[in-house]
């Protein structure tokens, strides 16, 4: 039986994606899991997997269109095969065992028994004429760079994403000094991202509906760290363990005796949940991603390192499974990394809850009178004060301080 492939729906603020480019063609075959098309979301670039295997009876949809989610992109069956693709507005259906040849011009009484057309991307016209990788035609998007005066290094002359950056790196290489000196001190206008557009969508709407409130911690971390230099010594290069790491599992193992903070409000409900998937904020170019470690809990501290470091590089790269960025049910931002030492962090909807770290940092700290050398690291949580109080985020942090400042917790 044939199945339609539709549009996915990444993430839940997540309305339309564009068709970057077909993997497949028309006729070809294709397994559970072979790759159909690159989209481009908000957020990222990624790829769609066919959910069925078969041959591809037809493609609904061009490279460039703008696609709302879950609407119908390609069909999938057997040759030959007959089937009935819904129109919105009508009740007639598309056959797609009809030959598969070049539309002819549509007249005025056509259109008007099919779907709106999709929208198409300005630039679109122009990618598609020119060879180039989904990932290279982003960049070259990003960076204002014309495609057309690039020559590719890839596979039969296809431009890829390096061949974007050595031509902005040439760019910028032939601007004399002299030439900034000429340059005059006017206004640039630098258009929003459409990622930093979804974040600013989102934040504001946290903003104006979630009543959030925040609660700082500061922890020992001595311990960590004498651990964490113990195993960093046996693990080979580009294994080695971050403090993140261990505030990670550490999370993980605090949020099951504290369910209201790995949940969701959903109307007049709570959801708690029974995984404990742990989102990780990743910076990128033009914002910020959360890439999800998923039953983190019941993760070794070299899985848990090595998942997230996996999925951080591939969606600074542009590209990383839809899976990996989807079903978090509590959120770590951690600046630790720039020497920042407090901040505050906004919720992530529709979760519930959202920690904030600072750096591990060896500060003078009195104990028993008198002064030393202590580690320390400050943490803030932002609740939503909807599904919990201060008492309750205030007996998480002190949790999440016994098993920090007892890390072999997080190893038996």
């Amino acid at each position: 039986m044939a199945e339609i492939i539709n549009m996915p729906k990444l993430g839940f603020d997540m309305a339309e994606g564009v068709l970057i480019q077909w993997s497949k063609q028309e006729g070809d075959t294709v397994k559970k899991g072979d790759v159909l098309a690159d989209i481009e979301t908000d957020k990222v670039t990624v790829e769609i997997e066919s959910t069925v295997a078969g041959t591809i009876l037809r493609l609904l949809v061009n490279e460039g269109d703008v696609v709302p989610v879950t609407a119908p992109i390609a069909i999938v069956g057997e040759p030959g095969e007959d089937v009935e693709l819904p129109v919105a507005g009508d009740n007639e259906s598309v056959d797609v065992d009809a030959p598969i040849t070049k539309s002819a011009p549509e007249t005025p009484s056509q259109t008007q028994d099919k779907p709106a057309p999709l929208m198409s991307v300005g630039t679109a016209q122009q990618e598609r004429s020119v060879k180039a990788s989904p990932l290279a035609k982003k960049v070259a998007r990003d960076k204002n760079v014309d495609l057309a005066n690039i020559v590719g290094t890839g596979p039969g002359g296809r431009i890829v994403r390096r061949d974007v950056e050595a031509a902005v790196a040439s760019a910028k290489a032939s601007v004399s000094p002299s030439t900034f000196t000429a340059i005059s001190h006017e206004d640039k206008i630098v258009p929003l991202t459409k990622l930093r557009q979804a974040i600013g969508r989102r934040l504001t709407e946290v903003n104006q509906e979630v009543p959030q409130f925040f609660v700082t911690h500061e922890y020992k971390m001595e311990a960590v760290m004498e651990m964490r230099t113990q195993v960093n010594s046996i693990l080979p290069e580009g294994e080695k363990l971050s403090v993140n790491d261990f505030v990670v599992k550490a999370v993980a193992l605090t949020l099951r005796e504290f369910p209201n903070l790995n949940a969701t409000l959903a109307d007049d409900k709570v959801i708690q949940h029974g995984a404990v998937n742990v989102g990780n904020a990743v910076a990128v170019e033009g914002g910020l991603l959360t890439v999800v470690c998923k039953n983190a809990d019941q993760k070794s501290l070299r899985q848990i390192s090595l998942d997230v470091k996996t999925m951080a590089a591939q969606v600074r790269a542009g590209k990383i499974r839809p899976e990996d960025i989807e079903g978090s049910t509590f959120s770590i931002s951690n600046l630790g990394m720039y020497d920042v030492e407090h901040f505050v962090a906004i919720i992530n909807p529709p979760e519930t809850a959202i920690l904030a770290l600072g750096s591990a940092k060896e500060v003078p700290v009195v104990e028993d009178g008198e002064i030393k050398a202590g580690w320390r690291m400050k943490a803030t949580i932002s609740v939503d004060h909807r599904i919990s109080d201060g008492a309750e985020a205030a007996q998480f942090m002190q949790a999440l301080a016994r098993v920090l400042e007892n890390p072999l917790l997080l190893v038996v």
